[in-house]
Formats: structure tokens, C-alpha cells, sequence
């Protein structure tokens, strides 16, 4: 695609220093960093699962990514029983495609169906396919909602077959982002994928990270208060309302 993995590794690293965002691992090694929340659980609690990108995994400017807010907020709620809370995050990962790790697609049982304990996934991933093609990779074609809706589905069937209820992130506003990583056409897509995860009823539920955080003037917009500059990633105000944003009832029945 217009160069080899380091030129492209570079490329990313530079656009990612661009956006003000977080540290990135090396090309093709999967960095994962999890999260319990309220000190440790016992072994044998469910987990939940935050499968996603940078805007998961939070990096070293938030000590308090929002996964780490769901699971203070299911601490606080159910005490010693509560689920444990695994941050699956890579950041520079994408669902359909390897670079910054395996692919959603590749890494998905790994990280996160063959995790002890784990009951529920939040797949909450695929700004970067839409954003690489343009910026990391000028000449690669843009990535569809359909091939984003069917990887999805990909997830849904292995996570029935395991067992795991399987929540849909919906992907955040990222206009005015710089250096080709956001157009109007992956917009549309955004826009499309996003009305998929909450109208299809192909997922056991959903958690509407995009309603959480858009601005309500400019919904192609992170709210201001929330941007950390990059018009992609969010400060920790931002991560604070994502967690808050998803539900715990989805959360209430730790059987299979």
C-alpha cells in the first residue's frame, strides 16, 4: 500500500504527534493495557471486556480512561461482587485491518472471548479504518459501512457461539480532524454504521458513546469541553461522560 510497515508505522506516529494523542506501540505488537477499576476482584467474578482503539485504552495523558470509570461506577454499585472491568484498548488499532496489532477481527477471541471469566464485550472500534485511508494511507480505498457492519457481524456470531452477550460502541464525531483522517464521505459512513449498531437489534445492546459526547450543535463534533484538542481523542472530562454513558443493567445478569 504504498510503502512497507515501518514507513507506514511512521507515517502514523507522526499523524498521531499531529493530533496531540497518545503513544503508540511499535508496529505488529499488540499492546494492551487492562484496567480492574476498584482494586482487585476476586478471580472467579465475571469480567466485562472494553474491546477497542486509543479511545479505550486511554494512554499516559488519562489516568482514567472510561472503562476504568465503568468500573468504579459498578464498584460503587454492587461492592466486592462487582464485574471486573478488562481495557482491551490498542491504540493505532483498527477492526478490519493488521498494523498497530492483529486486527479486531484477529485479535477478538484473544483479547477478549478467551479472557477467564469474561460475560460481556463492548466492541467499541473502527475510527481508524475509516481514518487511515487518506492519512496513514493515501492510496488505500475507503472503507465501507458494509465491510464495517459485517466484521460486527463477525463478532456477534463468535460471541453467541461462546457464550457472551456482545454490546456495540457507537463511534464518536471526529470532524476537523487534521491531515486527511476525517472527510465528509467517512462521515457518511460513520453516520451510517453508527444508525446499524442502534437500530438493528443484531446486538444484545448498545451503548451510544456518540449521544454522550457530540456536540449538540455540531454533531459531526466532539463537544468542546471534551476535545482534547485533536478533534479525535477525548480529555479525561470526555472519558469521565462515556462512562457514565453506558448502562448497568446491561450488566445485571452474570450467568451464561
Amino acid at each position: 500500500m504504498g510503502g512497507s510497515r515501518h514507513a507506514r508505522g511512521s507515517l502514523f506516529r507522526m499523524l498521531v504527534g499531529v493530533l496531540g494523542a497518545l503513544a503508540v506501540a511499535a508496529a505488529g505488537v499488540a499492546i494492551t493495557r487492562y484496567v480492574s477499576g476498584m482494586g482487585a476482584r476476586e478471580q472467579g467474578s465475571p469480567v466485562v471486556v472494553a474491546f477497542g482503539d486509543s479511545l479505550t485504552e486511554g494512554g499516559p495523558s488519562i489516568s482514567h480512561p472510561w472503562p476504568a470509570v465503568l468500573a468504579e461506577r459498578l464498584a460503587l454499585q454492587t461492592g466486592p461482587s462487582a464485574p471486573r472491568v478488562v481495557n482491551a484498548g490498542i491504540s493505532g488499532n483498527r477492526l478490519l485491518r493488521d498494523d498497530f496489532g492483529a486486527s479486531g477481527l484477529r485479535r477478538f477471541e484473544r483479547d477478549a472471548l478467551r479472557r477467564s471469566g469474561v460475560r460481556w464485550v463492548i466492541v467499541f472500534e473502527g475510527i481508524n479504518d475509516l481514518g487511515f485511508a487518506g492519512s496513514v494511507e493515501p492510496e488505500a480505498p475507503r472503507v465501507t459501512a458494509e465491510e464495517l457492519i459485517g466484521a460486527h457481524r463477525q463478532l456477534i456470531a463468535r460471541a453467541r457461539a461462546a457464550g457472551v452477550k456482545i454490546y456495540g460502541g457507537t463511534l464518536l464525531p471526529f470532524e476537523g480532524a487534521p491531515s486527511g483522517y476525517f472527510a465528509p464521505d467517512k462521515e457518511l459512513v460513520r453516520q451510517a454504521l453508527n444508525a446499524w449498531i442502534r437500530s438493528s437489534g443484531e446486538l444484545d445492546g448498545v451503548v451510544d458513546f456518540d449521544a454522550a459526547v457530540r456536540d449538540p450543535v455540531r454533531p459531526g463534533r466532539l463537544r468542546p469541553e471534551y476535545d482534547d484538542g485533536d478533534h479525535v481523542h477525548l480529555n479525561a472530562a470526555g472519558h469521565r461522560a462515556m462512562g457514565e454513558a453506558v448502562d448497568l443493567g446491561l450488566f445485571r445478569d452474570s450467568g451464561r
